[in-house]
């Protein structure tokens, strides 16, 4: 096992590797820009290491920065956390080639998921189904792409092949509209990517977001963790996010599970991972795979009992997985809200000193947070400053209980999306078993981009 690992990562998820670092008797070392000097988990850590100004392209996602960060403190192993360097395929190698350890997949399997065309293809071969689409990414030529959106037919979504994070999209319902979609679209994917290729999928009219949570180690060994249901979600940003799926049975749940838990075994995945789906008219669309930890992983963790973050170390450690598919057991339910920093219905973001912070408490709520009360929320990174989690017995018991939690934050000095949770726990439509991935745009008159 690790003596002491590097967190390339901020906010909560840094404190939370730490957290699993700590209980398993790791070393920790903390990376921070110069905004985040005095975050908790800086002052936590064993060593910290200042590794640029606040931009993140001159600290977080700075490469070589991380890697002498890493030499100087003789980590051994560097967790990226989600977001930031977690899924740069030229990260991980370089982590490897300069002697330690990425807790996370392989270069290659990294790339060969981050490129979503290819990834489709890897699903395909692997017997997973897929969004019917475009056969790769779409060509130069406006005629075979006008003869593909008629073969899938309207409307259609364009999509970024090195995309992400909900960027790099956009709806097409005409044929008018579609090539300059898509040469807006490609133009976009090169500024934000550096990859202008796109391809095109079925514009789904009514699905839910269906997650598979999976592990895997280098022995061969994968399984999966159950489901988590992500569809209330605004311009393909996820808002909150609940485990088991009010919409599968057990039956669904454990044959779409085999079959992602199957293709990590045939592309040799190693580590934490998650299959992202539409869910529509009882069939599964695969629209991509994220190789590392979710924001959402907390849901899975309350209804399993098992600690990814603690699992991820050990298969990078070399160590087999513990457990085996008929050992996995999903007790109750869990919800998570995503606490942000901004106005909660026109979602601009609220930097600013926190003057009150006080959080809730109870049976069956967790609280995954960096900040405090005199915390300074920075402008520079993503609005999130909280993730609330309730577990029940029931999915009614996880809502009550979610719905007592949120009525008893208190959040000052800034904006917050609190208002907005409150209203979305008591919406009727969600008590009723969930929504798709475009009820809150409806709800709240946001026309899809």
């Amino acid at each position: 096992m690790f003596e002491k690992i590097l967190i390339a990562n901020r906010g909560e998820i840094a404190l939370r590797v730490q957290r699993a670092c700590r209980e398993l008797g790791i070393k920790t070392v903390a990376v921070h820009s110069v905004a985040d000097k005095e975050a908790k988990y800086v002052k936590l850590a064993d060593e910290s290491v200042c590794i640029g100004p606040a931009a993140s392209n001159l600290s977080y996602l700075n490469i070589p920065a991380v890697i002498s960060a890493a030499e100087v403190t003789d980590a051994q192993a560097i967790h990226p956390g989600y977001g930031f360097l977690s899924e740069n395929a030229d990260f991980a190698e370089r982590v490897e080639q300069s002697g330690f350890v990425f807790i996370g997949p392989r270069a290659e399997t990294i790339r060969l998921m981050g490129d979503k065309v290819s990834a489709k293809n890897a699903m395909k071969a692997a017997g997973v189904p897929c969004v019917p689409g475009s056969d790769g990414a779409l060509p130069d030529d406006p005629i075979e792409i006008i003869k593909t959106a008629k073969r899938v037919g309207y409307p259609v979504i364009i999509k970024a092949a090195g995309g992400g994070g909900g960027r790099g999209m956009r709806v097409v319902h005409t044929e008018a509209a579609l090539i300059n979609a898509v040469n807006m679209t490609k133009a976009e994917a090169q500024a934000a990517f550096g990859n202008p290729m796109v391809y095109m999928e079925k514009f789904l009219e009514n699905p839910r977001h269906i997650e598979i949570q999976i592990l895997a180690d280098q022995h061969g060994n994968a399984v999966f963790l159950g489901d988590r249901d992500c569809s209330m979600q605004r311009r393909h940003q996820k808002i909150i996010e609940e485990a088991p799926s009010p919409l599968l049975s057990p039956r669904i749940r454990d044959k779409i599970g085999e079959r992602c838990a199957e293709a990590c075994r045939k592309i040799k995945y190693r580590g934490a991972g998650t299959f992202e789906f539409l869910y529509e008219n009882g069939e599964f669309y695969f629209i991509e795979m994220n190789t590392r930890l979710q924001v959402e992983h907390t849901v899975t963790e309350m209804i399993t009992g098992i600690d990814l973050v603690q699992q991820q170390i050990f298969v990078a450690a070399g160590e087999k997985l513990k457990f085996r598919q008929k050992d996995i057991e999903l007790r109750g339910h869990a919800i998570e809200c995503r606490i942000n920093a901004e106005d909660p219905y026109s979602f601009v973001p609220s930097p600013g000193k926190l003057t009150t912070f006080h959080m809730p408490g109870g049976p069956g709520v967790r609280i995954d947070t960096h900040a405090y009360a005199g915390y300074t929320v920075p402008p520079h990174y993503d609005s999130m400053i909280c993730k609330l989690v309730t577990h029940g017995a029931t999915r009614e018991q996880a809502i009550a209980r979610m719905r007592i939690a949120l009525s008893e934050m208190l959040v000052d000095g800034i904006k917050t999306n609190i208002p907005l949770h409150a209203d979305l726990m008591a919406d009727a439509a969600f008590h009723l078993g969930g929504t798709s991935i475009h009820y809150l745009e409806q709800k709240l008159g946001i026309s899809h981009k």
